[in-house]
């Protein structure tokens, strides 16, 4: 089931999407919530972002070959950053280049979009606390992340954390094909087999720091091929089973 957030007719509203029809749904994502009679085609509605996070949490260096590529040591357990949700834009909106950097790179990942609210859950008990998950790319200003020693500026500009087109909830995250394109040329392709850390053991991880609520998003590394991007490109992450994530840059 594909789950996703909407404006149409100057409302923002949530649905279920089947074959390009969206069902909408009256509640919320994350609780109750019932069919109504109001169907949209995908061109009849502006897609927002499928969450509104309360907290993105990172994970660095998480696929054997980006490790590879970089010529880093596997870590030993996750490596752990945060985005904050004002850098979060949908589907088709504008990441802003900031004038402070020289180099802003795209980074294809698989989100993770929390179901409740969680805290030192086993690996074991993750997918019942998993809504489902979304394509995301974490924008980087690369410059900056070199410059500063440390991710926080570089990673939290706004627009820097495009999310969607949807949740997709029936899905399994360990082996599922990632790709990214820059103006529609293929600049990553991977698997999720590639993860170091795998889905279940990473939410478990972050659960034993911090609490997780509905709607948090956990993005979960990007594979090789990172690169830079310049005003006027235009950058899309595909994920098999979720669909596509594109973005200019502006």
């Amino acid at each position: 089931m594909k789950l996703l957030r909407f404006q149409v007719h100057g409302r923002t509203t949530q649905g279920v999407l089947e074959q390009d029809v969206i069902t909408e749904l009256e509640g919320e994502l994350f609780g109750p919530c019932r069919s109504l009679s109001a169907r949209y085609s995908l061109s009849q509605v502006k897609l927002l972002a499928p969450c509104t996070p309360s907290k993105i949490v990172a994970v660095g260096l998480n696929y054997r070959d980006h490790a590879n590529e970089l010529g880093m040591q596997i870590p030993d357990s996750p490596i752990l950053f945060l985005k904050p949700p004002t850098a979060v834009i949908g589907h088709g909106e504008v990441i802003s280049y900031p004038s402070m950097s020289a180099q802003v790179d795209y980074e294809g990942e698989l989100g993770v979009v929390i179901k409740d609210r969680v805290r030192n859950i086993r690996p074991d008990q993750v997918r019942d606390h998993v809504l489902g998950y979304t394509c995301v790319n974490d924008v980087t200003a690369r410059d900056l992340q070199k410059k500063d020693g440390q991710w926080t500026r570089a990673k939290s500009f706004d627009t820097f954390c495009p999310i969607g087109p949807w949740i997709e909830t029936d899905l399994d995250p360990d082996d599922l094909l990632i790709e990214s394109y820059l103006n529609g040329v293929r600049r990553q392709s991977s698997r999720t087999s590639q993860f170091i850390f795998r889905v279940n053991h990473l939410i478990s991880f972050i659960s034993e720091i911090m609490t997780l609520s509905p709607g948090d998003l956990v993005i979960t590394g990007t594979p090789s091929g990172i690169g830079p991007m310049k005003p006027g490109d235009e950058i899309e992450v595909r994920i098999q089973g979720i669909g596509s994530l594109k973005n200019r840059v502006g």
